[in-house]
């Protein structure tokens, strides 16, 4: 099993009528196929980027979920097929949670070899030189 985000854009014309029993053949069709929905966030109407199928703003939906390659596939043709999707774009985020836990290990055992820096005292005001050179910097203009 993989890590999946699937974010759609549906018409913004759409209702929650329509928009409901989608997303429940959506649910049904990862959980059927021995996957899982960690979360769905309906993030409403916004507006596109450019326009997409003469429409200037769409229905932004995220799907997280857990399935096989060949369910992601099956989902993916749905999506192509469905009239009521403007656009959606599939991206596997299980290898770039691995890398970020990787590097939060090694961070954390980096931050262990590492000494403590104990609390030091204010450095010291530099000493005057015996000889002072004209026109040195901090030579005060007599």
């Amino acid at each position: 099993m993989r890590t999946y985000e699937e974010l759609f854009i549906v018409r913004p014309d759409a209702t929650d009528e329509e928009i409901d029993p989608f997303l429940e053949q959506f649910k049904q069709l990862i959980t059927a196929a021995g996957g899982a929905i960690e979360k769905v966030e309906k993030w409403g109407v916004r507006k596109l980027a450019y326009r997409v199928a003469k429409r200037e703003e769409g229905y932004y939906i995220l799907v997280v979920f857990n399935a096989s390659p060949a369910t992601v596939v099956e989902l993916e043709r749905r999506l192509r097929v469905a009239d009521l999707v403007l656009k959606f774009l599939t991206v596997r985020i299980d290898e770039k949670l691995k890398w970020l836990e990787k590097r939060k290990v090694a961070r954390e055992k980096r931050a262990r070899r590492k000494p403590a820096l104990a609390p030091s005292a204010p450095p010291a005001a530099p000493a005057a030189p015996e000889h002072a050179v004209p026109g040195a910097p901090g030579e005060a203009a007599k």
